[in-house]
């Protein structure tokens, strides 16, 4: 029974109306030729493949003109720099900053050796582990019997004063770890920062000291217990919450932020409009410059006076300008006679 005959191999050359952009950078082709509605419509499929398989066709034959080298019996090329800028939701990561000594060593030129993770130890007489759990294991078989020093208390118990050693030593690295971070993020840190010498410190400080002891662990505090109604450091701020660089409603957010700009609609302040078109339509005053009404309240007045024991009256005409601003003067005229 003889087996199906396959495809015959298609030509590498492939001929376009119009010359397609190519990008090896980033391994990116742009096909502007414009697309046969008549064959789309009736084999989708196939169609769709074999503008596919010439397009890839033409980024391969592209690849194999660039220069390339092997690298254990392997041919890889050697991919130019990119022309087509993709876009990115977030910046590129930027190199980690180096540690003290990493600057120091790289100034002077020191070179890190690669050491074995086992050495000889001639008091066991074994291979024990240059760190790790079993270098302690080992450290502890050997120091069972530790010699008391010639000027030393004999009485001081010499195992802990070799763990308060090395715990120190821990705390030391451990600081020196935190200033290497805050030095990687610009941090200026104070030589009072934390518990200082003083007997009486005062209360910012004791809040900065809990502060520091809190996050001076390996999660920055993240799970640290909390102590108490602890105030927050003033000046610390916010954590800074970012998007995931995977996101799958970064549609939705650009669309309803874009919503937001395009159904804006100006603010309008009612109030003043409202309270001058109330006091369009309210009535104005009578402006009274006190001509008429203060007249006859001034002859109501002198009238009192002149009913009442002790006042005194003077007889005469006025005289110019003794009366006050706003008064109206007395006229003055021929005295009607009596019948």
């Amino acid at each position: 029974m003889e087996s199906s005959s396959s495809e015959e191999p298609r030509s590498i050359a492939v001929e376009k109306a119009i010359e397609v952009d190519i990008d090896p950078g980033n391994l990116l082709v742009t096909d502007p030729n414009e697309i046969s509605r008549l064959q789309l419509n009736s084999n989708p499929a196939e169609y769709l493949k074999d503008l596919t398989r010439s397009n890839t066709q033409l980024l391969i034959n592209s690849i194999f003109t660039l220069p390339f080298h092997r690298v254990d019996d392997v041919i890889v090329a050697e991919l130019p720099k990119p022309t087509y800028v993709l876009p990115r939701s977030k910046p590129a990561p930027k190199a980690r900053p180096l540690t003290k000594w990493q600057s120091y060593a790289k100034d002077k030129g020191i070179v890190k050796k690669k050491k074995s993770g086992l050495i000889w130890d001639e008091i066991v007489k074994k291979w024990v582990p240059r760190f790790g759990y079993r270098r302690a294991e080992a450290e502890h078989a050997k120091d069972w019997l530790l010699e008391v020093p010639q000027h030393s208390d004999p009485y001081e118990d010499q195992f802990e004063k070799k763990s308060e050693a090395k715990s120190e030593r821990v705390a030391k690295n451990e600081l020196q770890r935190l200033r290497n971070l805050a030095k990687a993020k610009k941090i200026v840190v104070p030589a009072s920062k934390g518990l200082t010498s003083k007997v009486k410190q005062s209360k910012e400080e004791l809040l900065t000291a809990v502060h520091t002891a809190n996050k001076a662990t390996a999660s920055l505090g993240k799970f640290q217990p909390k102590v108490g109604k602890v105030k927050p450091l003033k000046g610390a701020g916010k954590k800074r919450q970012f998007d995931p660089l995977i996101n799958s409603q970064e549609k939705a957010k650009n669309l309803s932020v874009l919503d937001k700009i395009m159904n804006k609609k100006p603010k309008i302040d009612v109030e003043p409009i409202v309270s001058k078109s109330v006091g369009a339509f309210r009535p104005k005053k009578k402006e009274s410059y006190g001509d008429d009404d203060d007249e006859g309240q001034r002859k109501g007045r002198r009238g009192k006076q002149m009913g009442t024991k002790n006042s005194k009256i003077k007889k005469g005409p006025a005289k110019k300008g003794s009366f006050k601003k706003g008064r109206a003067a007395p006229k003055s005229g021929p005295k009607k006679k009596k019948h």
